[in-house]
C-alpha cells in the first residue's frame, strides 16, 4: 500500500510544481514584490491622489481664493516696500511698517473726513439709477421693445446670479468685511518674510525641481508687483481724475463716482464698463448737457488709462491680450464669484508665466540634445 500511494504523492507534488512554473511570468494581485504589480498600483495612486485633490480644491475652492488674493496683497505691500527701499536705507521691517501704517491713514482719512459725504451720496445714487432705469425702459416699451417690469431687488438676483454662487462668503456686508480683513492679515504676514514660505515650498519638491520653481516663482513675483503696481496706479488715475472733472462740470456725487470709478478700475474691462455706464446715468439725472459732460469725462480718462498707464505697465510684465482677461473673468465670474471675477487677470498671469517658463525648459532641452548629437 506505502508503495502504492508513494507515486500519486509524487505526482501530486510535480503536478503543483508545474502549476507554480507556469504561473510564475503572471504574478497574483498580493505579490507585491513585483515590478509589474507596483508599477500598476502607483499608477492607480496617482489617478487616484489627482482626483482626491481636485475634489479638495472643488470643496476648498473659497479660502483658496482667500488665501491667493493674500498673496496679491502681499504683492502689493511688497512691492511698495521695494519701492521705498529705494530712498529710505532702513531695514525691510521698518519700511513695511511704513507701508502698512500709511495704507491704514489713508484709510482712516478717507473714513472720517469723507465718509460721511460719501455715505449721503450712496443713499442716495440707488435711487438716481433706479430712476433713470425706469425711465430706459419706459422708453423703450413706448417704441414697442417690449415691456419691461425692472426693480432693485430683480436687478440684484440677475446681477449675483451672473457672477455665481460659490463665494458665499463675500455675498453678505459682514462676511465681505471678514474676508477682507483675513486677506490684510495673512497678506501682511507673507509679506513680512516672503522667502519663508517660498522655501517651504520648494522643500516638498524633488531637488531636481527646486531651481526651476525658485526661477518660476521669482518672475511670478515680479510680474505680480508690477502689475499691481499698474493697477494702483490706473485706480488712483481714474479715481482722482473722476472726482475733479466731475466736481469741475457740477456732476452729482463726485466724490462718490470718484471713489467707484477707482475702485472699480481694478478689474479690467468690466470695472470701466460698470463705472462708466454709473457714471452716465448719473450725469443724464442733472440734465443732458451735464449728461454729455459725463460721457466726455468717460472717454478721456479711460483713454489716458488705457493708452498711457497701461502699455507702460504691460511692457515690463506680461501683456495680456483684452479678450483673453475678458474671457477669465466671465469664466471665473461664473465659477468662482466675485471673488474670482477680481482675481481673474492675477491669475491668467500667473498662469502664463509658469508656461512661458516651461517652454523655455523644454526649449533649452531640445537644443542641448541637438547639440549632443545621435
Amino acid at each position: 500500500m506505502a508503495a502504492t500511494r508513494k507515486p500519486a504523492a509524487t505526482r501530486t507534488a510535480a503536478s503543483a510544481a508545474a502549476k507554480a512554473e507556469a504561473h510564475r511570468e503572471a504574478p497574483g494581485p498580493t505579490e507585491i514584490r513585483s515590478h509589474l504589480v507596483r508599477s500598476e498600483l502607483l499608477k492607480a495612486g496617482v489617478w487616484l491622489g489627482l482626483a482626491l485633490l481636485i475634489g479638495v480644491c472643488i470643496v476648498l475652492i473659497q479660502p483658496i481664493l482667500l488665501i491667493f488674493a493674500a498673496i496679491v496683497m502681499a504683492s502689493m505691500l511688497d512691492g511698495g516696500t521695494r519701492l521705498l527701499g529705494r530712498i529710505l536705507p532702513i531695514g525691510r521691517g521698518w519700511r513695511l511698517l511704513i507701508v502698512c501704517l500709511s495704507l491704514l491713514a489713508f484709510l482712516g482719512w478717507t473714513i472720517m473726513f469723507a465718509g460721511s459725504q460719501i455715505a449721503d451720496q450712496a443713499a442716495t445714487l440707488q435711487t438716481v439709477v433706479m430712476a433713470q432705469i425706469e425711465r430706459i425702459a419706459a422708453w423703450a416699451s413706448n417704441h414697442g421693445m417690449g415691456n419691461f417690469q425692472l426693480d432693485t431687488k430683480t436687478i440684484t438676483d440677475n446681477i449675483a446670479g451672473t457672477v455665481g454662487r460659490v463665494t458665499a462668503a463675500v455675498g453678505t456686508v459682514l462676511g465681505g468685511l471678514t474676508s477682507l480683513v483675513m486677506i490684510i492679515v495673512l497678506g501682511i504676514f507673507i509679506a513680512i518674510e516672503p522667502r519663508l514660505y517660498e522655501r517651504g515650498v520648494a522643500w516638498m519638491l524633488p531637488m531636481k525641481s527646486r531651481e526651476n520653481f525658485y526661477i518660476t516663482t521669482a518672475r511670478m513675483g515680479f510680474t505680480l508687483r508690477r502689475l499691481m503696481a499698474g493697477r494702483l496706479l490706473g485706480m488712483l488715475v481714474e479715481g482722482i481724475g473722476t472726482w475733479l472733472a466731475c466736481l469741475a462740470v457740477g456732476i452729482p456725487m463726485a466724490a462718490l463716482m470718484g471713489l467707484l470709478t477707482g475702485l472699480l478700475a481694478f478689474i479690467p474691462n468690466i470695472g470701466a464698463i460698470v463705472s462708466g455706464v454709473l457714471l452716465v446715468l448719473v450725469g443724464f439725472s442733472a440734465g443732458m448737457d451735464t449728461g454729455l459732460w459725463a460721457i466726455a469725462i468717460y472717454f478721456v480718462v479711460q483713454t489716458v488709462d488705457g493708452y498711457l498707464i497701461v502699455p507702460m505697465v504691460a511692457k515690463k510684465t506680461v501683456d495680456l491680450a483684452p479678450a483673453l482677461v475678458l474671457g477669465a473673468q466671465i469664466l471665473f465670474g461664473a465659477l468662482l464669484g466675485l471673488m474670482g471675477l477680481f482675481l481673474a487677470d492675477p491669475i491668467v498671469a500667473m498662469i502664463k508665466v509658469a508656461l512661458e517658463r516651461e517652454a523655455e525648459r523644454n526649449a533649452g532641452a531640445a537644443k542641448t540634445k541637438t547639440a549632443a548629437g545621435p
